[in-house]
């Protein structure tokens, strides 16, 4: 069963990329994006990994297992490896994502992120805490939806393709609580899992191109 806990955790993973798998993954996107000339269109807006980039991701990701289970025991392998950048100005607005399909496997239990390179001045990424009732929904799931019985769910802000505005601002619920900041300096290579219902965000990038994945942690692979 699913704790409420494994849902609110920060976990990191030192040299979940190797110098190697860090230099192969940037020449992957430098590659794909000299081909297909992507680029952002707004703030938070990911693409799926190449796939000789996700097999690099998901081969870090069995071997940073046994760490990541420590704090998030029903973590089984990562899900829908993506890719982001943000420039200068550009942040990611503090956001939960929740759990949407709580019953629908694979559940997803948390998210992990890895950097490739990093900003040159801004770009941290931070979860916040909070007591505040705000961000729940009133909403429980139980043994039936594979979680301890009684386990609170919060409110839900996905990242959705093509929706530029669902991360612009920080949503009513979430930006009336009280909130206390934890910023992390998880430099390029180091994997931060952190819970599917915990708070966080990117700082603004003031100089430099922030370029990282990320993906859930879920209970199947």
């Amino acid at each position: 069963m699913i704790h409420i806990s494994e849902t609110l955790v920060l976990q990191t993973v030192e040299e979940f990329l190797t110098d190697d798998d860090l230099a192969r993954l940037l020449k992957i996107m430098d590659t794909e994006q000299a081909a297909t000339g992507w680029r952002p269109r707004f703030q938070a807006e990911v693409i799926p990994a190449p796939d000789a980039a996700r097999e690099i991701l998901q081969a870090a990701t069995v071997r940073a297992l046994p760490a990541i289970r420590r704090s998030i025991p029903s973590a089984a392998g990562a899900v829908k490896w993506a890719y982001t950048e943000l420039g200068p100005g550009d942040r990611i607005e503090t956001h939960l994502d929740g759990i949407p399909h709580p019953a629908r496997p694979p559940r997803r239990i948390g998210r992990i992120g890895v950097v490739v390179q990093a900003a040159e001045a801004g770009g941290e990424f931070y979860v916040e805490t909070t007591s505040s009732p705000g961000v729940w929904s009133g909403r429980e799931v139980g043994e039936g939806e594979g979680y301890l019985a009684g386990t609170p769910l919060t409110h839900v802000l996905e990242h959705a393709p093509d929706r530029a505005d669902l991360h612009e601002t920080t949503p009513e619920w979430l930006a009336g609580a009280a909130r206390s900041r934890w910023t992390s300096h998880a430099g390029p290579g180091v994997a931060v899992a952190y819970g599917a219902q915990v708070i966080h965000g990117v700082t603004p990038v003031r100089s430099g191109r922030l370029r990282k994945f990320v993906a859930n942690l879920c209970d199947t692979p």
